[in-house]
């Protein structure tokens, strides 16, 4: 098995040459780039100027919707952003969170995401899609010279796993770290892609991980709390159920659900990261020195996972402990889970 390792960044103004840079050097497979157009830049404009300063490192979106902009105009501007990168683009997408919450609106219905993402796909497959009798279709992908951009879906609930697995190339959980629940949500995904009649081994299965990598397990936790809480809320959001947590998790996620404060999205000042309890961290993230995260990346590699997208310290961490989880990250645990892969 070939692990892909994936950094979660946020496209700055001016930042994301620089970055993509980095990432390259220090041997990451990808960059994530967030869209949420009312807090950072635009992440589609990120990518194409970091392709042009890259030579192998591949890029998605982590995560776009389809509330902001319209099926075509999304399907369009990701496969402009693949032409331009030569290949090296992935479209990630989810129903919608600080995106939607900075225009007054709650994450998209999962039935409207469903319909919507199912008309992204056939644009992006250079498909005909039904605007209200009129055939609509991307002509200007007759001229492309790349193949088709992968549609990648971030899953946390049973609906938003079953739809991906039967219509995506790519299926990314955003469940947590917690075994039990990614071979809870793995196994509806395989079901799902199998009463398709598709083979699940031709889908990309991959993870959020919240990964607090250091010597002293209290800094962990801490470092990465604002993230945490960030990726229980979305097993809160309307329309989830908390499906695959144990009984005592799904008591925090409700609880971080219903304390939640966009306006502090990923911040580990927030008020609402007060309802995490450690052991509850512990589960949900991947905690500890790198021997100890590379273990935990390996028993969910065993599980089925192929691609990590990895998140580190959140917002207003310390500074001085954030750069030390950052090295050991890319200088030990990257190495180490390399290792996973070799035969």
């Amino acid at each position: 098995m070939t692990i892909e390792l994936w950094a979660m960044r946020l496209p700055e103004t001016g930042t994301a040459v620089a970055q993509a840079d980095r990432a390259e050097r220090a041997g990451w497979d990808g960059i994530t780039f967030t869209d949420s157009q009312n807090l950072v830049g635009d992440p589609f404009v990120a990518i194409a100027l970091a392709a042009a300063a890259t030579e192998h490192l591949r890029f998605a979106t982590g995560v776009t919707n389809v509330y902001t902009r319209h099926p075509a105009a999304l399907a369009t501007v990701a496969a402009t952003v693949q032409e331009a990168s030569g290949g090296r683009f992935v479209l990630g997408i989810g129903r919608g969170d600080t995106a939607l919450f900075h225009l007054g609106r709650k994450p998209m219905p999962v039935a409207q995401f469903i319909d919507a993402t199912t008309d992204l796909q056939t644009y992006l497959a250079n498909g005909t899609v039904d605007c209200d009798g009129y055939p609509s279709r991307l002509r200007w992908l007759d001229r492309a010279q790349q193949s088709k951009v992968p549609l990648d879906v971030a899953s946390s609930g049973p609906r938003v796993i079953d739809f991906a697995a039967r219509v995506a190339e790519r299926v990314t959980l955003a469940v947590g770290a917690d075994p039990d629940r990614i071979a809870w949500a793995l196994d509806l995904a395989r079901k799902a892609a199998a009463d398709a009649g598709r083979d699940p081994g031709t889908i990309s299965f991959g993870a959020y991980v919240n990964v607090g990598c250091h010597t002293e397990i209290d800094i962990a936790r801490e470092l990465i709390s604002g993230a945490v809480a960030a990726f229980a809320h979305f097993s809160s959001m309307p329309g989830s159920t908390g499906a695959g947590l144990a009984d005592a998790d799904r008591a925090v996620v409700a609880d971080v659900g219903n304390r939640y404060d966009s306006n502090e999205h990923l911040s580990n000042a927030a008020a609402h990261t007060d309802a995490l309890t450690p052991a509850f961290v512990d589960r949900f993230a991947i905690v500890g020195p790198p021997d100890v995260c590379a273990d935990r990346l390996r028993a969910l590699a065993a599980l089925g996972i192929d691609r990590f997208v990895i998140t580190g310290a959140g917002f207003r961490a310390d500074r001085e402990q954030s750069r030390v989880s950052e090295q050991l990250l890319t200088r030990e645990l990257l190495p180490a889970v390399r290792e996973i892969g070799t035969p």
